[in-house]
């Protein structure tokens, strides 16, 4: 088997995982396109193994330890986009780009009064 066959279509998966990547807005394509990119990855490591005759297969070993980081990052990462979805409303990845949350924003009070430090001084507002 030729080396040329499948090192040209891990190219063509990893371009469209990038692709993907840059592209996209929705999370969810976000993360199916980084496992594109992982597959691609892992296409090269055993064609090269197989190509190589590693006796070893050291190509194969790192295959099966990136599908396990692949399956572990997956579900992490789903989890993260379900909880910004029930939190925000939308997996848009533009529009969550300020996820962290002004002083103010706790108890939807803008009126609030200033925090005060423990010894009882008024902080200084920064903005």
């Amino acid at each position: 088997m030729h080396l040329a066959y499948p090192a040209v279509l891990a190219a063509l998966l990893f371009c469209v995982g990038l692709y993907g990547v840059l592209a996209r807005r929705n999370a969810i394509l976000v993360l199916m396109s980084v496992e594109l990119m992982l597959n691609a990855v892992n296409l090269n490591l055993v064609a090269f193994d197989v190509w190589l005759r590693d006796t070893l297969h050291a190509g194969q070993a790192l295959t099966l330890f990136t599908i396990a980081i692949a399956a572990a990052e997956i579900g992490i990462g789903l989890a993260i986009v379900l909880m910004v979805y029930r939190n925000r409303g939308t997996s848009d990845v533009d529009r969550l780009r300020d996820t962290a949350e002004s002083p103010s924003d706790d108890d939807g009070d803008t009126d609030a009064e200033p925090r005060t430090t423990g010894t009882g001084e008024k902080a200084e507002a920064t903005a």
